[in-house]
């Protein structure tokens, strides 16, 4: 059965080899750092990102999307990382929503490799924010268990980043969201939509549409176990 977490709540997690997948209704950048027992992140090397996708244990997206598939092997991961973060982020630029209060709340779960969730979390009480950390996988006495922590940052990735204790934050968050935009800009327009065979001349035109994958800081909760 599916543990179904609220903000703080905690469950123990079944393997090592797990899948993180998103919904977020809009697109969302989703990524995740590696930090040490106190949560600090020591440096841009230990953030996946679009831009950076892969790590020792850990894939994410290489774009911004409605949904995501993050691949976790937490026997993989470097033994002095101990708190996995999976966050999300909004592209900037413009070609969105700003804020996560503008659209609906972002759903994540952990699942087995076989599509089992092992628990799930859905992201309320945002409002001005453009970045959260949704999740936190970490170890606890030999074992790794997972935290559901919907901490949101008004002030983005950069924000985000400041937080972890990362010293290049605004850095690595500019590199991010240019990645994103030029992936959007890679993007490929979808072929016009087939016309009927008979069709009434109406005065407008066809319209076209565009169109847009993943491979299979001491947390305040650490008192509930």
């Amino acid at each position: 059965m599916t543990a179904e977490l609220t903000r703080g709540q905690n469950h123990p997690l079944p393997g090592a080899r797990l899948e993180i997948r998103v919904s977020a209704g809009t697109p969302v950048v989703a990524g995740a750092t590696l930090g040490d027992e106190d949560g600090t992140v020591h440096g841009v090397a230990q953030v996946a990102h679009p831009g950076a996708p892969t790590l020792p244990g850990l894939e994410v997206s290489r774009q911004a999307a409605a949904d995501h598939r993050l691949a976790v092997d937490l026997d993989a991961v470097p033994d002095a990382v101990h708190r996995v973060s999976v966050l999300l982020a909004l592209p900037t630029g413009g070609r969105g929503p700003a804020r996560f209060g503008a659209v609906a709340a972002p759903f994540v779960a952990v699942t087995g490799l076989d599509g089992a969730e092992v628990a799930s979390y859905t992201i309320t009480g945002l409002e001005a924010e453009s970045a959260v950390v949704a999740l936190e996988l970490y170890r606890r006495q030999g074992a790794w268990k997972v935290r559901a922590v919907g901490q949101g940052y008004a002030g983005g990735l950069a924000e985000l980043f400041a937080d972890q204790q990362l010293p290049q934050a605004h850095q690595l968050a500019g590199s991010i969201h240019e990645a994103v935009a030029s992936g959007l800009a890679r993007s490929v327009p979808a072929p016009p939509a087939a016309a009927p065979a008979h069709r009434p001349d109406q005065g407008t035109a066809p319209r076209t549409g565009t169109g847009g994958s993943v491979p299979p800081a001491s947390s305040p909760y650490d008192s509930q176990g």
